[in-house]
């Protein structure tokens, strides 16, 4: 079962988002999703754009993913997303993409842009509940990792259940694809995560814990949480 985590590079500063992560990993999550800050994050609810605010406004650049991913992988080998828009990778160049693999990402997450074939990094490729089938399949025919459902309509943020349909969608991706699929957007407690993984192979965590974030919420606390919301841990 994949518990994803995600947090934003630089809210609170780089040495928190450090802290928080190997937090989050020590309560569970084994596939951390590492967002780059963005002025523009479109997909994204008010928490996850906040959080991207505060760490632009502290300099956080794409460039510091390398030395941070450095690091955690002293720590760590659980497999790493980057998850950004497609204007900052765009920016970069390809030169970026492999300075991030040799540095230990594993996968990449864009939801603006589904062509990353020329990459050597795994494209994780998002559905939704409106995708249609023959973008489906063209989706799933170059998606590599993992299939990341966004469940809700709209953007991400904290909800209180998940939504009608997840079985029958799930049942839909998985008729074109071998990959794990696991249920984003809107994730916040023990309860909608046992449901997600009762149809897919997986769950991500965002909001939940980037609202804890900004906080500076101590990182036994974050562990806390994150143990907390897996189901695979007794109560």
């Amino acid at each position: 079962m994949k518990f994803v985590g995600y947090l934003t590079l630089g809210d609170g500063g780089l040495d928190y988002s450090l802290e928080a992560a190997l937090a989050l990993i020590e309560g569970g999550v084994n596939v951390l999703e590492i967002g780059i800050p963005f002025s523009d994050p479109i997909a994204d609810g008010p928490v996850i754009q906040q959080a991207m605010q505060r760490s632009l406004d502290s300099g956080t650049t794409l460039y510091d993913l390398i030395p941070f991913v450095q690091k955690l992988r002293q720590h760590t080998q659980i497999p790493l997303i980057l998850f950004s828009y497609y204007n900052p990778i765009l920016q970069a160049g390809e030169s970026f993409l492999h300075q991030a693999k040799q540095a230990g990402i594993d996968g990449m997450l864009i939801v603006d842009c589904a062509n990353l074939s020329a990459c050597s990094i795994d494209p994780i490729c998002v559905v939704s509940p409106t995708t249609a089938p023959n973008r489906l399949k063209q989706i799933t025919e170059s998606a590599r990792g993992f299939i990341y459902y966004a469940c809700q309509k709209g953007t991400t943020g904290m909800r209180e259940a998940l939504p009608q349909g997840i079985a029958q969608n799930i049942a839909r991706i998985k008729q074109h694809t071998d990959l794990p699929v696991v249920i984003g957007f809107g994730i916040s407690n023990r309860e909608m995560a046992r449901q997600a993984i009762s149809h897919a192979d997986g769950f991500v965590v965002g909001s939940y814990f980037v609202a804890a974030m900004a906080k500076k919420t101590p990182p036994q606390e974050l562990k806390t949480m994150a143990q907390a919301i897996d189901p695979r841990r007794p109560l």
